[in-house]
């Protein structure tokens, strides 16, 4: 990622349209995770931690995975730049065939794997929870049957997503979820005095349909009434897309082992590892979703409507999108090394949670967060790769982290316990994003520039002067853990706002350029919203 700074390109408009498509995505995933957190409290209330919940969340568990895989991973994946690039290059009405050709395939085969799914729940059942037996087994079975349907509604909902992102239209599909999550809420709110357990498929189905119709009504406000057509199979930019889509499922399915190899890990250290490191995990979610993901999505599509001939054009593009969001994630996971104990403290210190529970999830918590930048950097690179249609590399970079993940784990296991397992996952994705640099860098022709000395500096300054500003503030003023709960939360409130002014204080000093996009991004959105009205 190191290399000589470029002038800035004529593509500094494509920045500032990233930019606001990122901030639109962003305020959707804050709705959704918010809505996200509220259902995981109500299905506390409603079911506690019994072995009927535990059945439910196996099932889940089967639904889920097939729809990271196929609908929002394999087929996003391999759909958006070849439909970014017809869409460009020959038109509306050309990517609307390919979409739609795209759609009946996307019906059978997602119809020939729920058929699958139910037939083998059995087997499924069988291979994720070995231990189940009895009453406890049969219910997973017959909740996994249930649920599989859900891979329908999403599939179809993702499809939708890549027509809108590809044309511009980002909010709807962030907020998609959060309209899930509200039909969820509102469905097992309705049934669950009346159906116990079975109200949970219900309302995960309820999800689905709900966000695969607002994502497939928008697109047809927008113009792109997705429709089954037969599909051309003598079409190019449809058999690239399908030649795409296996080689990206096999690297995405590679990825679904990174987070079992923490628990395999973990299962031979003292009690109580896997649930610290999860708690992490889910904590550290937030901003990987909120900030990461979103941009990641914003950048998929403007990538690949640059020419592959125009490498410079792509190159200058990507190390921008790169420079946007370390500028964005480097002061959360700052902060979050900085207050993860507080931070933890106030949202699971309850009930059984203890003392230990509260250090090993906080020490893990500031290690994932460690992590955070270069697993920013590799989701990125990730999709420049996509955008250039190199699944091989995709690969390599995924088959380099689960084998740096896995051999990184067990060596600092042995010394530094959890922590070592925490720290070895934050290790392998960044060291992922330096091989994902390496091989796109390779097919570009040139570094990409990241690191130009200039940026550097004034990024490193910035974060150095909130990073000074919060340790002295934590220290002169330390969090009271027999505080009320509102003092508590105001602590934590404060120290998140004195961070971020600081940072923002500092970068604006400094003439950081992000603050150029953003305010462009703004400007433009200020326009169209008066053009429209």
């Amino acid at each position: 990622m190191v290399g000589t700074d470029r002038s800035n390109p004529p593509g500094e408009a494509d920045m500032t349209g990233m930019v606001g498509r990122a901030l639109r995505m962003m305020a959707g995933t804050l709705v959704s995770r918010v809505l996200g957190l509220l259902r995981e409290v109500m299905i506390a209330a409603f079911f506690g931690a019994t072995r009927t919940l535990d059945a439910f969340y196996v099932s889940y568990t089967l639904a889920n995975l097939s729809r990271q895989l196929l609908a929002e991973g394999a087929l996003s994946a391999s759909f958006i730049p070849v439909f970014s690039r017809v869409h460009k290059r020959e038109g509306g009405k050309s990517a609307r065939a390919l979409a739609r050709g795209v759609l009946s395939i996307l019906i059978l085969a997602c119809a020939a794997v729920v058929a699958a799914g139910i037939l083998l729940s059995p087997l499924l059942v069988r291979v994720i929870a070995p231990g189940f037996d009895g009453g406890q087994y049969e219910l997973s079975v017959s909740l996994s049957r249930a649920m599989f349907p859900f891979l329908m509604f999403v599939s179809v909902g993702a499809l939708a997503m890549g027509v809108l992102n590809s044309t511009g239209s980002f909010f709807v599909p962030a907020i998609a979820p959060a309209a899930s999550n509200m039909a969820f809420i509102i469905v097992l709110l309705a049934l669950y005095q009346r159906m116990a357990i079975w109200a949970l498929p219900a309302a995960v189905l309820s999800g689905g349909v709900c966000s695969m119709t607002l994502q497939w009504f928008w697109a047809a406000r927008m113009g792109n009434f997705l429709i089954p057509a037969k599909p051309d199979m003598k079409n190019k930019d449809l058999r690239e897309s399908l030649a795409l889509f296996l080689p990206f499922a096999a690297g995405l399915s590679l990825n679904q082992i990174n987070p079992v190899i923490s628990r395999v890990l973990g299962s031979f250290l003292e009690g109580g590892v896997i649930s610290a490191l999860s708690y992490a995990d889910r904590i550290i979610q937030l901003p990987l979703g909120l900030f990461v993901i979103a941009i990641s999505q914003a950048v998929l599509p403007m990538l690949s409507r640059i020419s592959p001939e125009d490498r410079g054009e792509f190159s200058v593009f990507i190390r921008d999108s790169l420079r946007f969001n370390l500028f964005i994630v480097l002061p959360a996971a700052l902060g979050l090394m900085i207050i993860a104990r507080p931070i933890v403290h106030i949202l699971l210190m309850r009930g059984a949670f203890d003392e230990w529970a509260w250090n090993a999830t906080s020490g893990a918590l500031a290690c994932y967060a460690a992590g955070l930048p270069g697993t920013a950097c590799n989701t990125v690179l990730m999709r420049a790769l996509y955008a250039r249609t190199m699944p091989k590399a995709a690969m390599k970079v995924t088959l380099f982290t689960v084998c740096a993940n896995l051999l990184m784990g067990a060596i600092l296991m042995r010394r530094f316990s959890y922590l070592g397992l925490a720290v070895g996952t934050s290790c392998a994705f960044t060291g992922a994003a330096f091989v994902a640099s390496f091989l796109l860098s390779r097919d570009l022709g040139d570094g990409i520039g990241l690191f130009n000395a200039a940026w550097l500096l004034r990024l490193t300054a910035s974060c150095s002067a909130m990073a000074v500003v919060l340790i002295a503030a934590t220290s002169a003023a330390a969090y009271q853990v027999d505080a009320a709960f509102v003092v508590r939360a105001l602590w934590v409130a404060g120290m998140v706002l004195l961070g971020g002014l600081t940072y923002t204080a500092a970068t604006v000093l400094l003439r950081c350029p992000e603050w150029g996009w953003i305010k462009g991004a703004l400007a433009r959105r200020k326009d169209e919203s008066i053009i429209k009205s």
